[in-house]
C-alpha cells in the first residue's frame, strides 16, 4: 500500500513516521510519503491561500494549489481519479471516520490524504479532486494534520506486520469480531491494587469462560454507550 499526506507542514509528521508500528509497516508493504503543497504552488512567495468570495474571516486554500501538488506528485490530471486510489480531504463536515471506513481505506492500493488549513479548502477540492471528504469528529481543529495522523494510524494498524502479532488487531473496539462493540476491559499485574482485584475469571485459566466473560463485558459497554 502507498499512503501520501499532502500538507503545508510535512516536518510535523517526523514523529509519526518514527512510531514502531509505522516503521514495521514501512519495512513491509507500506510506502509512506509526506508532500509539501507549498513546493509546487503556482503562486508567488509560496502563497497557497486566498480570501473567501462573499466575505468573511479567515483564508481558504486554493483549488489550483492542491491541483498543482497532486499533478506534480502523480503526473496525471487529478480531476480524473485513478483506479485504486482514494483521495481523502480532511474536513470537519465530512463523513465521520470509523472502523468500517478504516477497513475500506486499508483495502485501497493507494491512499492520499489532503490536510486543510485556515478555513479549509475551496469547495472545488472536495467536489472534484477528492474521492472522499472525512472528519474524525464533530469539532474543529486548526488544520487537517492531526486528523490525517489519526486516519493514518487507524489504517496502518490494519496492515500486515504493523503490530508484530497477527491477532493484535482482531478483537479491538468496534471491530467485526466484537460486533462493532467497544473492547472488553483488560487487566495485568498486580493482581491486587489497593484492594481492587483482577476479576477472578481472568485468573482461572478457563479460556472458554474467559471468552464468554469478555464478550459479555463488551456488550455491556455497547449498551452503556448507546444510553449516553
Amino acid at each position: 500500500m502507498k499512503i501520501d499526506v499532502f500538507t503545508l507542514f510535512p516536518s510535523w509528521f517526523d514523529w509519526f513516521a518514527g512510531q514502531r508500528h509505522v516503521r514495521n509497516a514501512c519495512a513491509g508493504t507500506l510506502e509512506l510519503g509526506f508532500v509539501d503543497m507549498r513546493a509546487t504552488t503556482p503562486l508567488t512567495a509560496g502563497q497557497v491561500d486566498d480570501t473567501p468570495y462573499g466575505g468573511g474571516a479567515g483564508m481558504v486554500i486554493r483549488v489550483d494549489v492542491v491541483e498543482a501538488a497532486l499533478r506534480a506528485r502523480y503526473g496525471t490530471d487529478p480531476r480524473e481519479h485513478e483506479p485504486g486510489r482514494r483521495v481523502v480531504a480532511m474536513a470537519a463536515g465530512g463523513r465521520q471516520f470509523d472502523d468500517a471506513l478504516a477497513n475500506e481505506l486499508a483495502a485501497a492500493e493507494q491512499l492520499t490524504l489532503l490536510c486543510g488549513r485556515y478555513e479549509g479548502f475551496d469547495e472545488r477540492v472536495n467536489e472534484h479532486l477528492a474521492t472522499d471528504v472525512v472528519s474524525i469528529g464533530p469539532y474543529v481543529l486548526a488544520g487537517g494534520e492531526l486528523a490525517a495522523m489519526v486516519v493514518c494510524d487507524a489504517v496502518i494498524r490494519k496492515l500486515p506486520g504493523a503490530l508484530g502479532h497477527a491477532d493484535s488487531a482482531i478483537e479491538e473496539s468496534f471491530s467485526e469480531a466484537l460486533g462493532g462493540a467497544p473492547e472488553y476491559p483488560h487487566y495485568t499485574r498486580p493482581v491486587d491494587w489497593h484492594g481492587q482485584r483482577v476479576p477472578e475469571i481472568l485468573l482461572s485459566g478457563d479460556h472458554a469462560r474467559i471468552a464468554d466473560w469478555r464478550r459479555a463485558r463488551s456488550a455491556e459497554r455497547l449498551e452503556e454507550r448507546s444510553k449516553s
